[in-house]
């Protein structure tokens, strides 16, 4: 008797067959076995007055539901200079999108919205841009050309972004080896997006137009700590300067993953660094799964153009569906279709991603091209059971399905439904042939889903409204001078000083190198205690207190001199700092009265200790030496903090 196939049974052992291992157990060897390899497109917005190519302020933004005008626009792909059109523009095209721009008048104007010509590209940002191209060690153009790159999806209501390359191969140098750079761009920033429902998109445009960089790493990075390693090293980079925004939605990076015999995915917008580990990690294995699904297709089908999908308009009527979204689609009137999927037995639910099977590949596709609102399908190794068997029989003899043949059940408009069957088809295709190259949307936990075509070269073409913009040499002189260190340079010099690494990434991503150099090189103070002080306590100060306004970190430097000139301890810092954090127009004087201190001389703490030891000997419940000098320091350390160190203190209760 043949035996039930199980889909839960079959991910399994899929999973094992193509050597899945999550990523806290992998190791080198397991990455140099799949041709693990990525690089980086990382994204920052630069801190200028105005946007690039208009006078509108930069960073003021508006809550979604301000906004002064809405603005409809359908887009169209647009030929090449040689006479092509580029396949992501041709897909967002098939979507039929309705794109809606909310336009607030403090943030936007007619050029946004493509009713006025470019005005010169900011100057501002320009030259923010040539000084951290020669941070990276980038050649400098001799003339900056603008030119359009296409986007369809309505990111930007021209259909294009306008964008120009400022350096060409430099390098960065991390800790343990070079990562090639292959450009620097300057670019204007993309709208907002608000929703994405069915064929309508909607965005804000206040971010639209503001200065962007773009910096573009060679696939250098051969496992996933390297690529975060890389991107922060970049980041950290350009906040050294000072001249580029932080904060939510400030940077931005899209990372290229392969694998040995997969292709270029681009992981889309990624948030936060420290997605991106387990996001290379997952993808690099998703693209080594869709080979063996390729593999086992091709075992199959000595032909493989000769595949041919099989589809028939179901009746509701006829079947007993009880799955919700299908009793919706009916109650929506939605068409209902079977598709028989030849030889496709035992794929749909092959291993792609952690919780994720070769079926959700198309279901995604689904959502972003025909625009079917998920669930949109259900199918026949399904995990549970959305249709009966019963239903699942009555399917299979209407498609006339062989037993290696799997089926799958959407639903959706009538208008969508052409569209729906080509993206199947042209899914289930592309698994005999290649690991498609596409852009994909991250999650945090490090699975992906569809997003769009990988673009081609065809979507760039030059600028006809903006001349080139020669570089002098004398300029890029003036610009090179001042230049701050290099980033491995500060992380040589902060080991060399003994602040402990887990704080690093805390003082680069905040910028704070310069400040802690100026308070240990003019204060001297003891470098660890300085590191220490900014990585873990004011982190912890920042993580959980609100200032009153913008504070100005330079006052970190003006209370470590007062206490030095008042002879006090250092140690008072930690307790200042909170009060100072929350109201910084607050004299020092006042915050050590909000925090209750008073000044009392050494001598007078050193000569309470012998009273203490007698009373210890009274109440003691111990003979120990530790617990009567940890008891006394107990008594002794309100009034001691900020008058000596408990150092200094200890030893006069040990009585060394």
């Amino acid at each position: 008797m043949k035996q039930k196939f199980n889909p839960e049974e079959n991910y399994n052992k899929s999973r094992e067959q193509i050597g899945y291992i999550s990523r806290k157990d992998a190791t080198q060897a397991d990455y140099d076995r799949i041709g693990f390899m990525s690089g980086l497109e990382v994204h920052q917005q630069l801190k200028t007055k105005e946007k690039l190519f208009c006078h509108c302020p930069a960073g003021v933004y508006n809550k979604h539901e301000d906004y002064d005008a809405e603005l409809i626009r359908h887009m169209r792909p647009t030929l090449s200079e040689l006479g092509e059109y580029d396949g992501t523009a041709l897909m967002e095209f098939r979507t039929r999108k309705e794109i809606i721009y909310r336009i607030n008048n403090n943030s936007a104007c007619t050029y946004d919205v493509d009713d006025t010509p470019p005005f010169p590209m900011d100057q501002e940002a320009l030259d923010i841009s040539i000084k951290i191209s020669l941070l990276s060690k980038l050649n400098i153009v001799g003339e900056v050309h603008v030119t359009r790159k296409q986007y369809l999806d309505g990111s930007i209501p021209t259909g294009f972004q306008r964008t120009a390359i400022i350096g060409v191969e430099g390098e960065l140098t991390l800790k343990h080896k070079k990562i090639r750079l292959i450009q620097l761009s300057i670019e204007e920033d993309a709208c907002r997006e608000i929703s994405d429902v069915g064929h309508v998109r909607t965005y804000q445009t206040d971010r639209l137009g503001m200065p962007l960089i773009e910096t573009v790493t060679y696939p250098d990075c051969v496992n996933p700590e390297e690529v975060r390693e890389t991107c922060d090293y970049i980041r950290f980079l350009n906040r050294s300067t000072g001249k580029v925004r932080t904060g939510i939605g400030a940077g931005r990076q899209d990372v290229n993953v392969s694998c040995r015999g997969g292709t270029r995915v681009e992981i889309k917008g990624v948030a936060h660094t420290k997605w991106i580990p387990e996001l290379t990690h997952i993808e690099s294995f998703r693209q080594w799964a869709l080979l063996h699904v390729k593999e086992l297709l091709n075992e199959r089908f000595q032909d493989p153009s000769s595949w041919k999908m099989q589809s028939k308009k179901l009746s509701i009527h006829n079947y007993k569906f009880s799955y919700a979204p299908l009793k919706e689609a009916k109650e929506q009137q939605y068409h209902i279709v079977g598709v028989n999927l030849p030889g496709f037995h035992g794929i749909l639910s092959h291993f792609t991603q952690p919780g994720k099977m070769f079926a959700d590949e198309i279901t995604d596709r689904l959502k972003v091209i025909a625009c079917l609102e998920k669930p949109n399908m259900t199918h026949s190794e399904a995990f549970e059971n959305q249709i009966s068997a019963t239903d699942w029989n009555k399917i299979k003899k209407l498609l006339k399905a062989a037993e290696e043949d799997a089926q799958l059940v959407f639903w959706g408009p009538e208008d969508d439904i052409k569209t729906a069957l080509e993206t199947i088809e042209e899914r289930c295709r592309m698994a005999f042939e290649v690991v498609p190259n596409e852009t994909r949307k991250s999650f945090e936990d490090g699975t992906t889903i569809f997003e769009r075509v990988l673009p081609g070269a065809d979507r760039m073409y030059p600028d006809t409204d903006t001349p080139p913009k020669p570089l002098s040499n004398e300029k890029i002189e003036e610009l090179s001078k001042n230049l701050p260190t290099d980033i491995i340079v500060r992380y040589r010099q902060l080991k060399k000083w003994n602040i402990p690494e887990d704080t690093f990434t805390y003082i680069f991503s905040k910028n704070y190198f310069l400040l802690i150099e100026k308070i240990i090189k003019e204060l001297k103070l003891e470098p660890s205690m300085i590191g220490t002080f900014f990585g873990h306590r004011l982190k912890f100060v920042e993580g959980h207190y609100t200032p009153a306004e913008a504070f100005d970190y330079e006052l970190i430097y003006s209370m470590f001199k007062y206490l030095l000139d008042e002879g006090l301890d250092t140690e008072l810092a930690n307790y200042m700092l909170p009060v100072i954090y929350e109201h910084p127009k607050m004299d020092f004087d006042s915050v050590l009265t909000v925090i209750n201190f008073k000044k009392v001389s050494v001598e007078e703490i050193i000569a309470r200790i012998p009273f203490l030891r007698d009373k210890f000997k009274e109440i003691r419940h111990s003979d120990k030496k530790k617990d009567e000098c940890d008891w006394i320091m107990g008594e002794l350390r309100r009034i001691a903090r900020g008058n000596t160190s408990m150092k200094a203190l200890y030893t006069n209760v040990n009585g060394k």
